[in-house]
């Protein structure tokens, strides 16, 4: 292997000349995080000289999630976890919860500059506080991405599902469960404020609209907040007030709640309901194991957590196998393979 020079080790760290001798030098005026990516650079190139102790240690990866209690990050937390434990001594995962309905706290806690971050993950709202906590971080020379949903005009690494193609898919499974049916489909989801709701909302009216079915009519979203209690009242309203509904697409996360009212309501209805959702997980096997549930689009939070985490340490240097940039596939269950194992890749 040739000798690493200090140029081919400024140009690994992305950084001048100058500043790769201050750091080994130990001369100081070099933010810590450059100062990092120098040191990753010397080590992934083999550097022979001395490396500073000053900036020896730890790196720190946080990951910011919401709502751990529902079960999807909750999964993906576990994810996480469980990838954690697995990596280097050198490397740790912080995983923090940060109240999704007050943008403004978790847009300081995104910004902290106490916190000793190099990479931050992170799955937030689309809100202009948050974008700007999200520039400053990049500013001080943190890694991002963002996981889930993203924010519009992002300019970090995305990984996810694509959510339009989600959104198709669960229109294209709808209009043919339903081609000999008149009636009115309804979509519950959290609100507009992720924009994967709204890109799953808009695949799926996008794909019924396209068909020109004249006998299926895509009535309305109600917003539940993926909270099971308001959701199902307000699903159970527009069952009320619309007898005719033979379709629920539930594109966020409060199936416990949408599968209590169907239940309810499938008792006093001539035809059964057919509902797609989102997320494979106790409650959705138990729905679709009773018939209640017709199909789940699963968006994988295991491979998430991979990729996502395997980005952070490509962008620092710390490996060199590339990555995919591609959406990560969602897996589609029925009652035919609900058994089956959900699938974990890069």
């Amino acid at each position: 292997m040739k000798k690493a020079r200090l140029v081919d080790i400024a140009a690994a760290a992305g950084v001048g000349l100058a500043t790769v001798e201050r750091v080994l030098n130990e001369r100081g005026s070099v933010k810590p995080q450059t100062a990092e990516k120098v040191v990753l650079a010397a080590k992934r190139l083999g550097y022979k000289g001395n490396i500073p102790s000053l900036y020896r240690g730890t790196i720190r990866i946080e990951v910011i999630l919401v709502r751990p209690e529902s079960p999807f990050f909750s999964r993906l937390n576990r994810a996480f976890e469980r990838i954690a434990a697995s990596l280097d001594s050198s490397i740790t995962v912080n995983r923090t919860f940060v109240e999704e309905s007050d943008p403004e706290k978790f847009a300081a806690h995104v910004a902290d500059s106490s916190i000793r971050r190099h990479g931050l993950i992170v799955a937030a709202v689309d809100h202009p506080a948050i974008r700007e906590s999200l520039r400053k971080v990049r500013a001080a020379g943190v890694e991002v991405v963002q996981i889930v949903s993203y924010l519009t005009g992002r300019d970090d690494v995305f990984v996810g599902i694509d959510n339009y193609a989600a959104g198709r898919t669960a229109g294209f499974y709808m209009s043919r469960m339903l081609q000999h049916v008149t009636g009115s489909i309804i979509a519950v989801c959290h609100s507009w404020a992720y924009q994967i709701h709204r890109e799953r909302i808009r695949g799926f009216s996008d794909y019924l609209g396209a068909e020109g079915r004249s006998k299926l009519t895509f009535s309305e979203v109600v917003f539940g907040r993926d909270d099971d209690v308001q959701s199902a009242e307000l699903l159970a309203q527009a069952l009320r007030r619309c007898p005719d509904i033979v379709g629920v697409y539930n594109a966020g996360g409060a199936n416990l709640g949408v599968g209590s009212v169907l239940q309810r309501f499938q008792g006093q209805r001539r035809s059964e309901c057919v509902w797609i959702g989102h997320e494979l997980n106790d409650e959705t096997r138990r729905f679709i194991s009773s018939g209640l549930m017709t199909l789940v689009l699963d968006q994988a939070p295991e491979t998430q957590a991979r990729r996502a985490l395997d980005t952070i340490l490509l962008r620092m240097g710390i490996i060199d196998v590339p990555v995919s940039q591609d959406p990560v596939p969602f897996l589609t269950y029925t009652a035919e393979n609900i058994g089956a194992p959900i699938v974990t890749a890069r």
